[in-house]
């Protein structure tokens, strides 16, 4: 393999992210939604509590429909903690594979739909790299991003949800086993669901908005992770999130063997 003409088209997509608006917005809004406002947000419920608020009593409801199990670990914190570490520390969880999902479709929607539209797919096509490393350097120019995102989010996250939450906790809380298991596991594997979705969508259609539409599909699992935990039909622990992380990586490496072999940039040529 040619890993230096692989870099080099790495760092060239990069570079392209870079300067468009159209990608770095989504890119920063919500990674900041979900990382920053949401868990600070968490400050606000001892007060939702003292006046109470109907939130604090929806939360309160959610809780005792929670599994047992969860409930026994909750068993020690007052009912103000309960909630912040019910809120901060799993019903949040969801919403934190949104932002590596999110990062990687956007970008690997920009991969070769966006290239068409900006009239420079022609040349990247006649670089002399074969078919499958310009696949590679496409996974890699979105995956690389979404992962740092996603790190870097965590240790934002982290920060915030201790602060935020400190006046009640009057501790360092987070993060947990769990949430170390799923930043390093899961939020990896999730990007490249997103990136190798979006990128064989990418291949096949003529513009960033109709690859990004129809890449953003991959979001309706964590969808229903996110309603499976508020219904109480399910909690993430370390062990769910092993073996969720688990089968991504599975879909992962499918999804990537069958892009690498189907992708011929012959194909992508007679569409221009």
């Amino acid at each position: 393999m040619n890993r230096r003409a692989v870099m080099a088209i790495m760092r060239r997509d990069m570079s392209v992210v870079m300067q468009s608006k159209a990608v770095m917005i989504p890119l920063i809004v919500v990674p900041v939604m979900m990382l920053v406002i949401l868990p600070g947000l968490a400050a606000l419920i001892p007060l939702l509590e003292s006046t109470g608020g109907s939130a604090t009593s929806d939360l309160e409801m959610m809780l005792a429909q929670m599994p047992a199990e969860l409930r026994a670990q909750l068993a020690d914190y007052t009912l103000a903690e309960s909630i912040i570490v019910l809120a901060v520390g799993y019903l949040m969880a969801p919403f934190y594979l949104i932002v590596p999902l999110m990062v990687a479709s956007v970008i690997a929607a920009d991969s070769f739909a966006g290239e068409k539209e900006r009239k420079t797919l022609e040349a990247l096509l006649y670089t002399p790299t074969t078919d499958r490393e310009l696949f590679l350097a496409k996974l890699g120019s979105a995956w690389v991003p979404a992962v740092a995102v996603a790190w870097g989010g965590f240790i934002i996250y982290s920060v915030v949800a201790n602060v935020a939450a400190w006046p009640t906790m009057g501790r360092i809380f987070f993060p947990t086993a769990m949430w170390i298991v799923l930043a390093l596991w899961v939020a990896p594997a999730v990007a490249g669901l997103g990136l190798s979705a979006t990128v064989i969508v990418s291949a096949r259609v003529k513009t960033f908005q109709e690859a990004y539409q129809l890449g953003a599909i991959v979001v309706l699992p964590v969808v229903g992770l996110l309603i499976a935990q508020a219904t109480g039909v399910m909690y993430f622990s370390v062990g769910l999130v092993l073996l969720l992380g688990l089968v991504i990586w599975v879909i992962d490496a499918i999804l990537f063997w069958y892009g690498s072999r189907s992708f011929r940039r012959s194909e992508l040529l007679a569409q221009l």
